[in-house]
């Protein structure tokens, strides 16, 4: 039986068809979504992971199937239709119904009310919870300090943590700051910064009018560093800078051209320019990369231009290729450019780059193309790579796939041009940090991510089943996190019916748990892909339902009297 919801997603059918075209069993949804996992050929409803995005369950279609042909463990003449009847509970206002019928319009209404930021995880270097002195936080907790404000970028070290707040300014805390810190403090103001990245001991953020700054995560090698002079609001008149730090320049950009984008890992540094050129250069004062990160091929400490240690190279190899996108992990890189090509370079001793793994290619130090087209061959499906994530010894890669015509194949069918999105992963997957759900040691060619794929959903607003991707990939030293770019509905107003909710875009965890970084409460590994339940008890005293913790998509609020 299926129950189709007259309220903002309608079409609550699960199935995952056979090559034959036929769907194994599907179970029926209740008024959130109870989501179900394909698991060994049946649809299991345990707590592993969830394959349904906000209310809605997963639709999965891989054939035209009617209602009449879709069975469960075996074939039925008949599959039921039901509408949900509304609820409303008596005595309640509307909002307070939407409160009480949906865990994930509370969340959103939360969020907009109270905006803040929740950690969790190992807390030795006061990171995670500033004012505590736990060893370990093992669930989602709020930094007070951050309480009511909002920020543009945020990144968490286990030792030192930065962030840049609204209008520009970097906070930094932690013990790798300073020992005696216990709330985030401003450090590199006036800068107009608008992102950050972290390596191995520095700071690097970057401004909206493209400048990069490097600075030293200590507090006492900021006050003892060299400062550089800094422009005041006096014509010809110059003060030095509070605090030590150097200013990144990429030699060659014109301009009208500037650095757009950056990321870092323990030791180098890819800049990426808005005219889609790429630059790498050392991002740590204690190590100079030696493993290829660089995508400069010779490039070493020994033999490195003259001039600072830190300035920018371009990765000459990739002229010709606009680059789009960045991402690095420990001690490697990846680069995507406009067309959907995928290049990686760097350490490969566990596979990370996706080439496999040989006493050869232990290291690659220049950029080179990841053959994705074979990832698919043999099938009717055309890849085209849209984003790339890295961290560690991983990395990640999202595909969406078009159904294409086969010989013979008359061009009026209507699986043609069908997007099925993807993720893969590669590299070290020793505590689940793959995502595949098995343990491990080296995963040279990449790997799909079952529970992240093949995910499709009914789109009231166009009327049609749409490819669920992923909005955002976080990945740490072990463990990693992922947004999902499902239907969201943020305008439930007054106006609207007392049924009518809000709901956010998922978020699931996977990986190493050692400290309790996943947020479960519990120290085992995770493999695969799953959910966390909803921050502030927006859970609290409801049954037989799936609640889960979702993050509100950009919407202007109102938000203490400034927009």
């Amino acid at each position: 039986m299926y129950i189709i919801r007259p309220g903002p997603r309608a079409f609550q059918a699960a199935c995952r068809a056979s090559r034959k075209s036929d769907c194994h069993g599907t179970r029926r949804g209740k008024a959130t979504g109870s989501i179900y996992g394909h698991r060994n050929g049946t649809w299991d409803r345990g707590n592993r992971f969830r394959l349904g995005l906000a209310s809605s369950l997963v639709v999965m279609i891989l054939g035209t199937v009617s209602l009449r042909e879709v069975y469960a463990e075996s074939p039925t003449p008949y599959v039921e239709i039901k509408f949900e009847k509304n609820k409303k509970t008596k005595g309640l206002s509307k909002e307070e119904n939407r409160d009480t019928i949906s865990s994930q319009h509370l969340q959103v209404k939360q969020s907009w009310e109270n905006p803040g930021v929740y950690a969790w995880g190992s807390n030795s270097g006061r990171v995670v919870g500033p004012d505590s002195d736990e060893a370990f936080i093992k669930s989602p907790r709020r930094i007070s300090f951050f309480d009511g404000l909002l920020l543009r970028d945020l990144k968490l070290d286990r030792d030192f943590g930065a962030a840049i707040t609204e209008d520009g300014d970097l906070l930094q805390w932690g013990k790798a700051y300073s020992e005696e810190s216990r709330q985030p403090v401003r450090t590199l103001t006036g800068k107009g910064l608008k992102s950050l990245a972290v390596s191995r001991d520095r700071i690097i953020a970057l401004s909206s009018n493209g400048k990069v700054y490097s600075l030293p995560v200590s507090k006492l090698d900021q006050e003892n560093g060299p400062k550089p002079s800094e422009s005041t609001w006096l014509p010809f008149w110059k003060s030095q800078s509070p605090i030590s730090y150097r200013v990144l320049e990429p030699k060659g950009v014109s301009t009208r051209e500037k650095v757009s984008h950056i990321s870092s890992g323990l030791e180098h540094l890819l800049l990426l320019t808005s005219s889609g050129r790429l630059f790498s250069a050392a991002s740590s004062s204690t190590e100079f990369p030696s493993r290829g990160e660089l995508g400069v091929s010779g490039l070493t400490w020994e033999i490195r231009p003259s001039g600072p240690y830190d300035q920018p190279h371009e990765i000459t190899t990739l002229r010709g290729f606009e680059i789009a996108s960045i991402a690095t992990g420990d001690y490697h890189s990846l680069a995507l450019d406009k067309e959907g090509r995928a290049f990686a370079f760097g350490d490969n001793s566990s596979g990370q780059l996706g080439f496999g793994v040989t006493p050869e290619s232990q290291t690659v130090d220049v950029p080179s193309l990841l053959p994705i087209q074979k990832l698919y061959a043999g099938t009717s499906l055309s890849p085209r790579v849209t984003s790339i994530s890295a961290g560690g010894a991983n990395s990640f890669f999202t595909i969406d796939a078009t159904r294409v015509a086969q010989p013979g194949e008359s061009s009026a069918s209507s699986l043609l041009n069908r997007v099925t999105a993807d993720t893969w992963a590669c590299g070290q997957g020793i505590l689940g940090t793959l995502g595949i759900g098995r343990w491990t040691h080296i995963q040279g060619t990449p790997t799909k991510i079952k529970a992240l794929s093949s995910l499709f959903e009914f789109d009231e607003r166009s009327n049609t089943i749409v490819p669920i991707r992923l909005k955002r990939l976080s990945v740490g030293s072990t463990h990693a996190s992922a947004v999902m770019d499902n239907v969201t509905h943020v305008l439930a107003g007054p106006a609207d019916g007392p049924n009518e909710t809000n709901w956010g875009a998922d978020v699931l965890w996977w990986g190493g748990n050692e400290y309790y970084q996943l947020g479960l409460g519990k120290r085992n590994n995770v493999s695969v892909p799953g959910y966390l339940p909803p921050l502030e008890g927006a859970d609290k005293g409801r049954r037989r339902e799936e609640h889960r913790f979702q993050i509100t998509p950009m919407h202007e609020q109102q938000l203490g009297g400034r927009k």
